[in-house]
C-alpha cells in the first residue's frame, strides 16, 4: 500500500496500514516534518521526500491520498490512467473499526461544531476520540490509542474519497461556494461532495442539518438521505427538530423534549446558534443527558482563530478570525460585529464571489486593508464601496495599518476571505502572527 502525503494524516494511514499487514511505502512531494520522519523510522516504514518514484507508487494495489493532495497534480493523473483505487485515511480507518462515527462538514462552523460536540461527549464520561482536520489522525487513534467513539471534522476533500465508509450520526451545516479551485469552479461537484456524508447511512443512523440552507434543501431531495432527519432552524416549522421559541433552545429526539434558555449559550451569534443546536441534537442522539448538555453548551470557551477576540487598544476591539477562508464565514463575522470595522482580507483566492458580503461591507466598513501579494480581485471588486482602500504585504504593516485607521469604538476584523498560502505557512500561523503585532501595538 502507498501513502502520499507525510502530514498527520498520511503518518497515520501508514501506521495503521502496517498494523493490518500491508507492505508501506510512504511519498511526500514535498519535506516531511521531523517529528512524522521518526515515527516513520521507529515504525520502520520505508518512505521518501522531495519526489514521487513513479516505480514504487504505480505498483500499489491502492493508494491512501492525504486531502491536501489536488487530483491534477501529475503523479495523481498517472494513478488515474493505471485506474488505481484512490482511498482517503478516514476510509482506511473505518475499515479496522466498530466505533461510532459522528461525523461533521459543512462550508463554515465544522470546528466550532466538531470541538463542541467533542467537549460535550468528553465531559459526559464517554471514551470519544477527536478526528479528522482537528484533533490527531483517525487512522493512527485506530492503529494505537482506539476509541469506542469518534467525532471527526470532515473537508469536502476527505469526503471525495471516502466510499464504504458510514457515519452513524453525521452533521452538514451549510453549503455555500468553496474551494472551487478544486471542483473544476463547478459549484455542483463541491455539492455533491459536501453529500458523501450521507452515503451508506440507514434509517438507524442521523442526518442532522440546517434546514434553512436553501442548496441543502434543494439537494437533499436529490440524494434522498436514508438516514433518520434531525433538521434544524432558528425557529419552529414543519419537521424541524432543533430551534429557538420564546428565547429557549428546543431539541425534539425520540418523543423527548430537551431545553435550555439561549441566554445561557457561552457561544452567542446566529452561526454559533446553529453550531449549537447541531451540536446539542447529536448528543441527544447519542443519548447524553440534558444536565450534562447543558452544562457543555454553558462553558464552551470556543475555537482558536475563530471570531476570537484578541484584546481591546485605544478602544479598539480586535479580532482574529484567520479560519475564515471562504466568503461566507466572513459574512457572518460582518454580521456579529455591530461596531464600524476596518477589515483585514485577503490572501489566495479560490474562486470567490465577494458580492455576497458586498452590501455588510459598504454598511459596516470604515476601511478594507488588503493582505495578499495579489489584491488585483480585491480592487477590481471593493474599489470606490469604502471610504478608504489600503494594501499590505505583511501581517505587521496590515496591523499597523488598522491602528491608523481606527477610531475609539471601532472593531478591528482579521477575515480573510481566502487561503493563507501566500503570505503565510497555513491560517493558523496567519491568526498567530495577527494576535502577536496587535499585542505589540
Amino acid at each position: 500500500m502507498v501513502i502520499l502525503g507525510g502530514g498527520e494524516s498520511g503518518i497515520g494511514a501508514a501506521v495503521l496500514a502496517q498494523k493490518q499487514g500491508f507492505e508501506v511505502f510512504l511519498s511526500d512531494f514535498s519535506t516531511i516534518p521531523e517529528k512524522y520522519k521518526q515515527l516513520l523510522n521507529t515504525h520502520s516504514i520505508a518512505w521518501e521526500e522531495g519526489r514521487h518514484t513513479e516505480d514504487n507508487i504505480l505498483n500499489a494495489a491502492e493508494i491512501v491520498k492525504s486531502p491536501g493532495i489536488s487530483n491534477e497534480v501529475p503523479i495523481m493523473l498517472r494513478i488515474k490512467e493505471k485506474q488505481i483505487s484512490v482511498i482517503s485515511e478516514i476510509e482506511l480507518a473505518g475499515r479496522y473499526t466498530d466505533a461510532k462515527m459522528i461525523c461533521i462538514t459543512g462550508s463554515n462552523g465544522k470546528t466550532t461544531t466538531t470541538m463542541l460536540t467533542y467537549h460535550i461527549l468528553k465531559n459526559a464520561g464517554l471514551d470519544v476520540g477527536l478526528a479528522g482536520n482537528v484533533g490527531n489522525s483517525l487512522a493512527l487513534q485506530v492503529a494505537e490509542s482506539p476509541h469506542a467513539y469518534y467525532v471527526i471534522e470532515l473537508s469536502s476533500f476527505q469526503l471525495d474519497n471516502m466510499y464504504d465508509f458510514k457515519a452513524d450520526v453525521a452533521i452538514l451545516l451549510n453549503i455555500t461556494p468553496d474551494h472551487l479551485d478544486r471542483y473544476h469552479y463547478n459549484f455542483q461537484e463541491y455539492i455533491d461532495s459536501k453529500f458523501r456524508i450521507t452515503q451508506n447511512q440507514t434509517p438507524k443512523d442521523a442526518f442532522i442539518f440546517w434546514n434553512d440552507d436553501p442548496v441543502i434543501r434543494e439537494n437533499i431531495q436529490k440524494f434522498r438521505p436514508q438516514a433518520t432527519l434531525y433538521p434544524f432552524a432558528e425557529e419552529r416549522g414543519e419537521g424541524v427538530k432543533g430551534y429557538v421559541e420564546n428565547g429557549e433552545i428546543i431539541i425534539e429526539t425520540k418523543n423527548e423534549k430537551y431545553t435550555m434558555k439561549r441566554e445561557l449559550l457561552s457561544l452567542q451569534g446566529t452561526h454559533n446558534l446553529h453550531n449549537s443546536l447541531a451540536a446539542g441534537i447529536a448528543a441527544r442522539v447519542c443519548e447524553i443527558k440534558d444536565e450534562r448538555i447543558r452544562a457543555s453548551l454553558s462553558d464552551f470557551a470556543g475555537v482558536e482563530h475563530r471570531l476570537e477576540p484578541v484584546t481591546r487598544v485605544r478602544g479598539v476591539d480586535y479580532i482574529n478570525d484567520s479560519k475564515a477562508t471562504n466568503v461566507n464565514s466572513c459574512w457572518y463575522a460582518l454580521q456579529s460585529v455591530n461596531t464600524p470595522i476596518v477589515l483585514i482580507l485577503g490572501g489566495t483566492d479560490k474562486g470567490n464571489d465577494y458580492g455576497e458580503i458586498e452590501s455588510l461591507v459598504r454598511k459596516k466598513c470604515r476601511a478594507l486593508i488588503f493582505l495578499g501579494i495579489d489584491n488585483a480581485k480585491l480592487h477590481e471588486f471593493f474599489d470606490g464601496k469604502v471610504p478608504v482602500i489600503e494594501d499590505a504585504r505583511s501581517m505587521e504593516e496590515a496591523v499597523n495599518k488598522s491602528y491608523n485607521l481606527a477610531v475609539k469604538g471601532d472593531t478591528v476584523l482579521l477575515s480573510p476571505c481566502c487561503a493563507s498560502f501566500d503570505l503565510f505557512k497555513n491560517y493558523e500561523d496567519r491568526g498567530v502572527q495577527f494576535k502577536t503585532c496587535v499585542r505589540n501595538l
